[in-house]
């Protein structure tokens, strides 16, 4: 990792990287209208599969948009709490894309997505224990140094857990992101979707996180299907997920923010104005989670945060494996 990407490590907020404001999904639908009219946005993220091994239509577009916009890449794939090696041809494709647009930084998910060589194209959960950290915290390191970067890394939202579990999820990102000298792309529906399906208080986790480590927030839609929420990014923010908005925000003076919206994908103008909503959120009062009345912000059916090795809590959604 260059001595450049590498900045102390301690209470400077974001890691020192650049507040970029709030901004939004580089999405095909987009392309032209994002070309032509070149929107009042601050910043575009990029899914990085998309663009790393296109010279077609869409890397002309993302060319064209890191020339004018802040990006981020963000990616789906590089499985990084697998069994399998890393994809060091994977890694090596993404840092050339991450200098070719200048981008600010490189984000990916805690999660693994296949096996054996197979992607399953799916954010699937890991066992949270003292040995998949020490497995996940060389595999960053290792990622990092081939990246010449530190690697942003963001909490996914889940739907069953492993009964060995001894970490809570927040205890094992909070831990990765110092031991591994990490960030953390915090998605705060992610937490609350989470939260509901497994019956943990989300405040509990927002609040566990370091504030210093948080270099981007993450916003979407889902959807509630009665005994469990599935993250669509299908329509606006929940007015639950801009309470812990607001208090996650608030705990890192500020950091940059993007709505994601994936599925249904609106006109650019209205995705625009659920970004100018998030600014709004945070930009209109402040105060801590007592003012807002949240209760110490627990989620819908959210019950106290739990042993990750004792009993779920009685109503929520869950499923456990072996």
């Amino acid at each position: 990792m260059s001595g450049a990407d590498r900045s102390p490590v301690g209470t400077e907020p974001r890691l020192g990287y650049p507040h970029l404001g709030f901004g939004v999904g580089l999405r095909s639908p987009h392309f032209q209208e994002v070309l032509e009219r070149e929107p009042a946005v601050d910043w575009f993220e990029a899914i990085s599969e998309n663009y790393m091994d296109s010279r077609g239509f869409s890397r002309h577009v993302l060319d064209r948009v890191a020339e004018r916009y802040p990006v981020v890449l963000h990616g789906v794939s590089l499985s990084i709490g697998s069994a399998d090696p890393l994809d060091l041809d994977y890694l090596t494709r993404l840092g050339r894309l991450a200098r070719e647009v200048s981008a600010a930084w490189v984000s990916d998910h805690l999660c693994w997505t296949g096996t054996l060589g197979k992607n399953t194209h799916d954010l699937l959960p890991m066992p949270l224990d003292e040995d998949t950290l020490r497995h996940v915290v060389s595999r960053v390191r290792t990622a990092q140094d081939v990246l010449e970067r530190r690697l942003v890394l963001e909490n996914p939202s889940s739907y069953l857990t492993f009964s060995g579990d001894t970490l809570a999820e927040w205890e094992f990102l909070a831990a990765l992101a110092e031991e591994a000298d990490c960030g953390i792309l915090l998605d705060v529906n992610n937490v609350y979707v989470s939260s509901v399906n497994h019956g943990f208080d989300p405040v509990a986790y927002i609040e566990a996180i370091p504030a210093s480590r948080i270099v981007q927030i993450h916003l979407a839609g889902h959807t509630h299907c009665g005994t469990h929420i599935l993250d669509t990014h299908d329509g606006p923010v929940n007015d639950r997920v801009w309470e812990l908005y607001r208090l996650a925000y608030g705990r890192t003076r500020g950091v940059s923010t993007l709505v994601e919206w994936d599925s249904r994908i609106p006109p650019l103008s209205a995705l625009h104005a659920e970004v100018l909503e998030a600014r709004r959120q945070v930009t209109e009062g402040s105060g801590g989670a007592e003012d807002r009345g949240l209760d110490a912000g627990r989620g819908e059916g959210a019950q106290e945060p739990r042993d990750p090795g004792g009993a779920h809590p009685p109503g929520a959604a869950w499923v456990e494996l072996s």
